[in-house]
């Protein structure tokens, strides 16, 4: 089985911080986004990932290359982004005939992976949800497989919204429906869509199976991201790194703090997650994340994203910083 992680997207709703850097590579809860995606396969046993790349691609192929050596992995550049279906065709001569487990690159959730992979269907992933109108939404039948999938309905037929989650053995068959969807231009607000191609599949006798996932952490905006943070922290317990230099410093866990930092007269946490090589001194943190080889001084924050290379000194509440940047608030 292969896995296909698509993380061409802008990201465009955590600006400023991915004008610089990849979504998928935002900072949380001391990983990456993407590492929690890919650590969560490869430990169930999948070792060959197919990752479709975009804006910022390169960064995303360093960063697999740097950190995952051990794996087999593929890029695939999808230039011209025209929906999530037009970025899974991109992938069909890598896949060929073997079963694929697709997973969005902003989308990270708790399941039993294993179970999945070893089922003998189909499954698409799911989750109950109080306004499904934003969300592809499957309607389910009283024996957990899903009759009809629909992206983003007017009037769902469910409350249940699929999670970007996706098992699907019938390769052959998923590459057929695509072609369906782009030589009869079916298109959902605009976009090829990969719900679009389920239906067809469905429509046509495919079975698809569901599956609960029992947390779905939102990684698309700055407030949803750092609440994600808050829970992953609780969940994981964070982690001091050996090399992190605190003199002086409470620390209210849970906190993460990366590989040389330096604290000095602070008080951090609960919920912070600081990148590594960052400097910070005179400040009180929390609720927050703080990127790498970044500067704080005499600063007060409180459900704040900084990026990294970033350099902040004064006094302040909130804030919403991207990379490179200095602000002096003296």
């Amino acid at each position: 089985m292969k896995a296909i992680i698509p993380v061409a997207g802008a990201g465009t709703k955590l600006r400023p911080h991915t004008y610089t850097q990849p979504k998928a590579l935002i900072p949380i809860a001391g990983k990456t986004i993407l590492s929690f995606i890919v650590d969560q396969l490869h430990e169930a046993g999948i070792n060959e990932f197919i990752f479709i790349v975009g804006y910022l691609g390169e960064k995303i192929q360093e960063y697999v290359a740097q950190t995952y050596p051990h794996l087999i992995t593929h890029f695939v550049y999808q230039n011209e982004r025209q929906g999530t279906g037009h970025a899974i065709e991109l992938t069909k001569n890598i896949v060929g005939d073997d079963e694929v487990f697709v997973t969005l690159g902003d989308t990270i959730c708790e399941f039993d992976v294993k179970e999945v992979l070893n089922s003998p269907h189909s499954m698409l992933g799911v989750k109950k949800v109080d306004d499904p109108r934003h969300f592809g939404v499957a309607a389910i039948d009283e024996n957990g497989f899903i009759e009809q999938v629909v992206e983003k309905p007017a009037i769902p037929k469910s409350n249940m919204a699929l999670v970007g989650l996706y098992k699907i053995k019938e390769t052959n068959f998923l590459y057929e429906c695509l072609h369906h969807i782009f030589t009869q231009n079916i298109r959902t607000l605009g976009e090829y869509n990969l719900t679009d191609a389920l239906e067809c599949m469905i429509a046509r006798g495919a079975k698809f199976q569901s599956f609960k996932v029992k947390n779905w952490f939102d990684c698309g905006k700055k407030e949803t991201l750092l609440e994600s943070n808050a829970t992953l922290l609780k969940k994981f317990g964070g982690k001091t790194d050996d090399t992190a230099k605190l003199e002086n410093t409470i620390i209210i866990p849970p906190v993460s703090i990366g590989a040389g930092c330096t604290l000095k007269n602070a008080i951090v946490g609960p919920h912070v997650a600081i990148g590594a090589n960052t400097h910070i001194q005179f400040s009180i943190l929390r609720d927050s994340i703080i990127g790498s080889y970044t500067h704080l001084f005499e600063v007060v924050l409180d459900n704040s994203l900084i990026g990294s290379d970033a350099s902040v000194k004064g006094l302040s509440r909130s804030l919403n910083i991207g990379d490179n940047t200095e602000i002096d608030f003296g």
